[in-house]
């Protein structure tokens, strides 16, 4: 369990705009990426996740022009995902001003690329993207690709396996509460939450700041991401850090 629970925002990138779906699907327009970021640098945000949600199904590498653009603007430490492929490409995420790298479907076809990016830039840069459905039999499986491939993973066992890989981190998105704002899946966090000695960022769902009381009570997750709350509600990470700390949470001021 980390110190402080941290309050990280979730900005989705798709042709050159930011978007925000439901279910990794319906995406709506969101803005410009420099005035959000100018906003959240405003409102006290612990991190921030910046991620391209079409280069890894594209084929695309990540477009380090856009995330150094990004990085100048960034006043806070910045999680950049979509599209990385080898140790290189994180290598070059870094060199313009990333902090961390999420990886999800390139870590699934090939779980030593984890490790070696752990061993070249040290595991606190590592952060494994685990999206996932519950089937209506109550099965849990991961999906790569944005939600589009299936992999017959169970994301309890494909997020032990990439921590005992050295992840640093796990980002843990439930795909079919993405964009809801229903509440995050508290049970399936708590059992990752359980079954790992790192990190876990509870994902997809938040649309209260009590979500995010629960998914850190109920599910001990160490971090919340949120993004259709922040874009579609009057609700802000400063605020939600202090909901939180209003509750007994050591959040980060």
């Amino acid at each position: 369990m980390s110190l402080k629970i941290r309050v990280m925002p979730t900005l989705l990138y798709k042709d050159l705009g930011l978007v925000k779906g439901k279910g990794f699907n319906s995406w709506r327009r969101t803005g410009s990426i420099m005035q959000a970021i100018k906003v959240y640098n405003m409102r006290e945000v612990d991190e921030l996740i910046f991620v391209d949600v079409t280069a890894t199904g594209q084929e695309r590498e990540p477009d380090f022009e856009c995330v150094d653009e990004i990085a100048d603007e960034c006043f806070m430490p910045l999680t950049v995902g979509g599209g990385i492929r080898s140790v290189d490409d994180v290598r070059r995420l870094l060199m313009v001003g990333a902090d961390k790298i999420a990886i999800n479907s390139a870590a699934v076809e090939n779980p030593q690329i984890i490790t070696d990016i752990a061993k070249r830039f040290g595991a606190q840069c590592v952060v494994v993207s685990i999206d996932y459905r519950k089937h209506d039999d109550g099965r849990y499986e991961v999906f790569t690709h944005s939600g589009k491939h299936a992999t017959g993973l169970d994301p309890v066992e494909w997020a032990k396996k990439a921590a005992s890989c050295n992840a640093g981190e796990i980002l843990l998105t439930s795909i079919e509460r993405d964009g809801t704002m229903t509440g995050y899946d508290v049970e399936l966090t708590k059992a990752v939450s359980e079954a790992v000695n790192v990190p876990v960022i509870a994902s997809g769902g938040a649309g209260e700041y009590e979500h995010m009381a629960a998914v850190i009570k109920d599910g001990k997750a160490d971090a919340v991401a949120a993004a259709a709350m922040y874009h579609f509600t009057e609700r802000t990470p400063l605020e939600a850090k202090r909901y939180l700390r209003e509750q007994g949470f050591n959040v980060r001021f």
